[in-house]
């Protein structure tokens, strides 16, 4: 048999063992690099109508806009993460919600973390939600007066707001009426679906706050989030690929769901068989876990360069629908992929949370 010959027959072995992996449902080998690696190499949006695809944390977004790195009231951190990213609905809230902390006190505005990378999707490290678009972190920092330089922004550390040497107490030296009236701002948009806190940030909201009880119910408690607080905002209107989440439960969430958290049993480790044998590894989201159309806005070309896929507002307008480019059709977002609605608490949990 010559070189040629064989090459040949071992391409058409490698062809038809992928085949017969796809056939038979075999995807761990059909499919790879993980979905992860596939979105967290992505450097740039696709050129496309702005939509997400999915749930919180199995999905993807086309035609996501960058917030500028620098505003009046904002700063974008950790920029080598390139996660600046989200759908226009959400980089005009935060621009908003900038403006209003910094008038309540909040230093000269806000510290905006991780929202979403260019096309969504999992992500490297870090999170498992933030992959459709509509998510950011705000740091428990305020923007500082003088403009932090990009160096400073990597290196710049985290500020808990929790006393660690006490179970679940917030620390008085560090938490201030401000954080309160800025938390429940974030709380207070239509938009916003939840606002999540760490279980002892909760319940200082809820034994000191007198305003509008209400918008409590907003704020959930969560694992972490004493560094930074999250924003989460609904499935944007005619967003018919986007997968809502349940409503949050009527009331301010100051009940037996918080109280939960101050039991043993949201921390307590998993009780192991000595006799079961070793679980094997996890296995990595694959692009087929995720929505259709995430294969297909992976697949989009992107705009030239970053400063065209850069949000601006119209006059400083806050239409939902603002984009760095014209859109173009949205991708088909068949709606035959089942994804469940994603709750980020790991159970057990009480009821209504």
């Amino acid at each position: 048999m010559t070189a040629a010959n064989w090459a040949r027959g071992f391409t058409r072995a490698v062809m038809l063992t992928a085949a017969f992996s796809i056939a038979t449902g075999d995807l761990a080998m059909a499919e790879s690099p993980p979905a992860k690696e596939l979105f967290g190499g992505m450097r740039l949006p696709s050129k496309a109508a702005p939509s997400p695809y999915g749930s919180y944390a199995k999905g993807c977004i086309s035609g996501a806009v960058a917030i500028p790195t620098d505003g009046p009231t904002w700063q974008a951190m950790r920029l080598s993460r390139n996660r600046r990213w989200g759908h226009p609905a959400m980089i005009s809230l935060l621009e908003r919600f900038s403006t209003d902390a910094a008038a309540l006190g909040w230093g000269s505005g806000i510290l905006i973390g991780d929202i979403s990378q260019p096309r969504g999707g999992p992500m490297l490290s870090g999170h498992a939600s933030h992959q459709i678009g509509l998510d950011a972190d705000i740091w428990f920092t305020p923007k500082p007066a003088q403009p932090l330089s990009p160096q400073q922004r990597e290196d710049m550390p985290f500020t808990s707001m929790l006393d660690k040497s006490k179970f679940l107490t917030v620390d008085k030296k560090r938490w201030t009426p401000t954080h309160a009236q800025v938390v429940v701002r974030a709380a207070s948009y239509p938009q916003v679906e939840r606002v999540f806190v760490n279980p002892a940030i909760k319940k200082k909201l809820c034994d000191t706050w007198t305003g509008d009880r209400a918008v409590l119910g907003k704020i959930r408690p969560i694992y972490g989030h004493d560094e930074h607080f999250h924003i989460r905002i609904k499935c944007p209107e005619g967003a018919t690929g986007c997968k809502p989440q349940a409503a949050v439960a009527a009331g301010d969430g100051c009940d037996k769901s918080l109280a939960w958290w101050f039991t043993q049993e949201p921390w307590a480790a998993p009780k192991k068989d000595p006799k079961a044998k070793p679980a094997p590894p996890p296995r990595a989201m694959g692009l087929s876990d995720l929505p259709r159309a995430c294969s297909t806005v992976l697949n989009q070309p992107a705009p030239s360069d970053e400063m065209e896929a850069t949000y601006r507002p119209s006059g400083g307008a806050l239409a939902a629908q603002a984009s760095a480019f014209a859109p173009s059709q949205p991708v088909d977002g068949s709606p035959a992929f089942n994804v469940p609605a994603w709750v980020p608490v790991p159970p057990p949990r009480p009821a209504g949370f």
